[in-house]
């Protein structure tokens, strides 16, 4: 019997009509076309949040991997819901939208777990959380087939994420791509989100992902999923691609029109020469 991890937030983060979410992905990507044209991709970060508030945002990321030669795409997300030490990847067969299944690339995640602490099969984190689901109704649009390594990380400090950079070092290939689901800054002002978001915005541009790390501890900026950003920035730097560009950049007020507490997104490319 398969395991497959059904959806949670379809109805409420994106349309659970399959119609209705197709039509409506399909319009973020019409008005969401990137400025720029690069080649060897490893990955892109992705912001999580409503569609009808980040979808514009995160169609910029997702148009520009899409009809690439991609066969696996690990995803990790941060664990908005449960605490816990270290990098669970779910354990069972398949993720499920209104779009279909998705199957996981268990080859890899044995690969991933082996010989590791800090990196396991599991179903924490993964129950409740919106971060990982999405992103796939995106992917199901810009990709043919593909599997997935749904990721879920616990703790942000830098030893699970040095951990989990290590081993994606290993064993990706050149058609795996890598997704870093974030938002940026929360309910902050304007003004004062795109200080901290600019923050983010420069360390990406200028790829010092320890740096990076660092702000996020200390509080410079914020982001929920600066641990996953930071892994896969860590990961492209041990193979030596470290490249990115900023697609796009926005806040929740750019939807709404309340601009007193706004939410930060963000989507970025990283690829190598």
């Amino acid at each position: 019997m398969s395991r497959v991890r059904k959806s949670a937030v379809a109805g409420y983060f994106y349309p659970a009509n399959p119609d209705e979410l197709r039509e409506d992905i399909e319009l973020f990507l019409n008005n969401s076309k990137p400025q720029v044209n690069v080649n060897n991709i490893f990955g892109v970060i992705s912001p999580h949040a409503g569609y009808l508030y980040s979808g514009s945002t995160a169609a910029y990321s997702y148009n520009i991997i899409r009809d690439q030669d991609i066969k696996t795409v690990v995803i990790i997300s941060p664990s908005h819901r449960e605490y816990f030490a270290g990098n669970c990847i779910y354990d069972g067969d398949a993720y499920e939208t209104p779009l279909g299944k998705i199957p996981l690339n268990k080859l890899m995640i044995e690969k991933l777990i082996e010989n590791r602490k800090y990196i396991f099969k599991g179903i924490t984190g993964h129950g409740a959380e919106h971060a990982i689901e999405v992103q796939l109704p995106f992917l199901q649009t810009v990709l043919k087939q593909f599997e997935i390594v749904p990721i879920v990380m616990g703790d942000q400090n830098k030893l699970f994420i040095s951990e989990l950079s290590s081993k994606l070092a290993e064993v990706i290939d050149d058609k795996t791509i890598i997704v870093a689901s974030s938002d940026l800054s929360h309910y902050h002002a304007k003004l004062k989100a795109h200080e901290l978001d600019s923050i983010v915005e420069r360390r990406i541009i200028d790829f010092e992902y320890e740096q990076l790390r660092e702000d996020l501890e200390g509080g410079a900026c914020e982001a929920c999923g600066g641990g996953p950003i930071v892994a896969m920035m860590q990961t492209a730097a041990m193979l030596n691609k470290k490249k990115s560009v900023i697609l796009h950049r926005s806040d929740s007020g750019d939807t709404s029109g309340d601009n007193n507490e706004v939410v930060g997104y963000l989507s970025a490319v990283i690829y190598g020469d």
